[in-house]
């Protein structure tokens, strides 16, 4: 090989990574994500025009200065590989759909008759108002994905009433911060909606696909809670006065319990017995969510406007994203980025599990410092050629299509689940702080979700042993 050839491979990858550190760098500095996304890739289209010349291809394919200018035609198909994708798949229209259903529950008093029915039933055990809070917040989770709804909302009902009980204040916080982040992987869950996008995968797949570790999740949870109160009691001490539990009070948990249960049933049940697809049942969410707010007579024309509002705001941010991402994703593929990383993440391991494991390290290592949507948008897009390429022997059960890379997403959707508790950008943790009464500081959360840490990264390694856990509920779905 020529030595300037491998000077000028030795340069792209310097660039690419170049694009990355200048990226994260922009991000602590407080740019906004899209802006960072089209400036960082705006800049690298410079400095290649300049020096590298990957790019002027690209670029002398749309403009020629010396006779006609503009060639339109060829912009048109360039505006369509950066924006057509997004906004012309109908999957993305789910997303705001289901960021409508959380957002509208939020509003519709239903979990705040949960948190009181519960607090009946469970508040005279040790450690009840822990259980009490994980219960609704898988609930929660299978009938909303929007995290920062379901944290700010289980901080305002439950910790008061925990630091009133004498709770330990890292277990409460704890508590409340990983519950309101199973939404983000129990379907109907928007970072599902997002990676069958990116990976070009059934979203119906993702879905049933992430039932069992969302709920592996809850239990782990609720065991080591209750381990806990054992061996510490005066962590999650019981109430000193309790009222006695009866029918009544099963009665009023049960008729709380069940307008967000046939929520759950009308979504997931409509996509797992093929009566809809994703898209359809997030607008049969969306219409039920309203529904139950109108029967608990608290949707007026304020709350659908703040509601829409929050929604419009929310889908436009990652539709921005989405946007500024593919102008980032072009740019770094005109480097030769997807070679590069394939290259470099191939080089570590032979074997290719180790690889699967070695690409969940970077994942997590990126949540410390990444937004879970930049992670899923950039990186995601990457590593689907390295799964593909490694042949894994992943049970499909002749039913599941691309089993591996449905299990792959799976797996990185369990790590990022950590995003939302690992400081400095996990924010869950902000959320959670935004809601604290006096007394309970950021040091309390950030003791309070290590173990919580933990057992999601037990909950992940359980999921890599056990594939079929991902793979059998699809697989007996399309079997059926």
């Amino acid at each position: 090989m020529p030595s300037f050839i491998g000077q000028y491979l030795t340069m792209n990858e310097l660039a690419v990574m170049a694009m990355f550190f200048t990226f994260i760098y922009m991000l602590f500095r407080g740019i906004p994500v899209a802006m960072a996304l089209v400036g960082v890739s705006l800049v690298f289209v410079l400095i290649a025009e300049l020096f590298l010349d990957p790019l002027r291809g690209l670029w002398d394919d749309i403009i020629d200065f010396d006779r006609t200018g503009i060639d339109y035609q060829k912009l048109q198909v360039l505006s369509g590989r950066l924006f057509g994708n997004t906004v012309k798949n109908p999957v993305l229209v789910a997303l705001p759909m289901f960021i409508f259903m959380g957002l509208m529950l939020d509003q519709s008093g239903v979990a705040q008759r949960m948190m009181h029915a519960m607090q009946k039933l469970f508040g005279s055990l040790r450690g009840g108002l822990s259980l009490t809070v994980l219960l609704i917040g898988i609930i929660l989770a299978a009938s909303t994905g929007v995290i920062g709804a379901s944290v700010t909302l289980l901080g305002v009902m439950a910790l008061p009433a925990m630091m009133a009980q004498n709770y330990s204040k890292p277990i409460a916080t704890g508590t409340i911060a990983s519950a309101g982040t199973l939404g983000i992987l129990i379907p109907p869950s928007i970072m599902l909606v997002i990676m069958s996008d990116q990976l070009a995968i059934s979203l119906g797949d993702l879905f049933m696909g992430a039932l069992f570790p969302g709920l592996l999740l809850g239990a782990l949870y609720i065991i080591f809670i209750v381990i806990y109160g054992i061996i510490s009691p005066n962590s999650m001490p019981a109430p000193e006065k309790s009222d006695e539990v009866g029918w009544p009070v099963v009665k009023e948990v049960l008729l709380a319990v069940i307008p967000p249960m046939f929520l759950i049933l009308l979504v997931l049940g409509s996509i797992f017995a093929g009566v809809a697809t994703p898209t359809e049942a997030s607008g049969l969410g969306a219409l039920g969510a309203t529904l139950l707010a109108l029967l608990n007579r608290r949707l007026d024309f304020k709350t659908l406007k703040e509601v829409s509002r929050s929604t419009l705001n929310t889908s436009g941010y990652i539709v921005g994203i989405f946007l500024a991402a593919n102008f980032f994703a072009l740019i770094l593929r005109r480097y030769g980025g997807d070679e590069i990383v394939e290259h470099m993440v191939l080089s570590v391991f032979e074997d290719p599990y180790m690889i699967v494991l070695f690409i969940l390290f970077i994942v997590f290592l990126l949540g410390f410092l990444l937004d879970w949507i930049e992670i899923t948008i950039i990186i995601m897009p990457l590593m689907l050629p390295i799964i593909v390429g490694l042949d894994l022997a992943i049970p499909g059960f002749d039913q599941v299509r691309d089993p591996s890379v449905v299990w792959f997403a799976i797996l990185v959707a369990v790590t990022l689940q950590t995003s939302f508790l690992t400081p400095p950008v996990g924010f869950a943790l902000f959320y959670l702080k935004g809601v604290c009464p006096p007394g309970v500081t950021i040091g309390h959360i950030y003791r309070g979700v290590i173990p919580f840490v933990l057992l999601q990264l037990l909950g992940l390694f359980i999921v890599f042993q056990f594939p079929w856990l991902v793979t059998w509920l699809p697989a007996v779905a399309y079997g059926n």
